[in-house]
């Protein structure tokens, strides 16, 4: 029973979350400072041993947090300019009333050909509410990423569209009607009843089988992502304006 719990509960977007971060982690040199943007519960910490990381959160969803190095806005970090040699900022700008705001102030905080991480959904019910504020087409996001000023050096989907089947049918399994009472009154919803507890369970071994795909061929030939990747870079400029460095939370 337990093992097919987690067979049902395997979720192929968090691989390629997973996949996606340990290729950017793979990039940073050891000794180089990361901030992790809107961290959570870090699960991408142990992935950056070898750096100096750091994470920001403001720490306000009733959900568990591993603790922050600033507990803070995102538009708004008590750090100074161009601390952090690599950001990571991940399925976060959907919970920011202002991304713009945010963006500014993480390619503020960013190094001059310093590099950060994006990920974020196209395509995902609401969650977190009320912090619940958008989601993003890869126009939306070049918009947003370039007039930030970064450099938008790959902008690509998460997972492909069997991916995006996947959390269709997990979602279908789950929330479709279980009661005759929600199909149809009286006798006609006992009848729609095995009908529907079919649906139901061919949906859940369905959204299994294109997770299993979605771990082997990311297939990008038609339909459309769950989530988008992007790395962007901040282009080397003028120096930053210093501020003064206040003190740390873990200090």
């Amino acid at each position: 029973m337990g093992y097919v719990q987690k067979v049902m509960k395997f979720n192929s977007s968090r691989y390629r979350l997973r996949l996606e971060n340990t290729q950017f982690a793979a990039q940073v040199p050891a000794g180089a400072v990361v901030l992790d943007a809107g961290a959570g519960i870090a699960p991408y910490r142990s992935l950056f041993t070898h750096a100096v990381y750091e994470s920001a959160d403001f720490e306000r969803v009733d959900k568990p947090y591993a603790k922050s190095t600033y507990v803070c806005d995102l538009s708004d970090i008590p750090v100074e300019d161009a601390r952090f040699d690599f950001i990571l900022f991940n399925q976060v700008m959907e919970h920011l009333p202002e991304p713009a705001r945010t963006l500014r102030e993480l390619h503020r905080v960013l190094k001059p050909e310093g590099k950060m991480i994006y990920t974020g959904p196209l395509f995902y019910e609401e969650h977190e509410q009320p912090y619940d504020f958008y989601r993003y087409t890869r126009f939306g996001l070049q918009h947003l990423l370039t007039t930030a000023g970064f450099k938008i050096e790959r902008l690509d989907w998460l997972e492909g569209y069997f991916g995006t089947v996947a959390y269709q049918f997990s979602g279908m399994s789950q929330d479709l009607p279980s009661r005759p009472k929600e199909v149809g009154a009286g006798l006609a919803g006992y009848l729609l009843m095995p009908p529907m507890w079919l649906l139901k369970a061919g949906c859940a071994v369905s959204a299994v089988c294109f997770h299993a795909l979605e771990t082997r061929i990311k297939f990008q030939g038609g339909g459309y992502p769950k989530n988008y990747v992007a790395i962007a870079r901040k282009p080397a400029g003028r120096e930053p304006t210093e501020r003064a460095q206040p003190a740390r939370l873990d200090a």
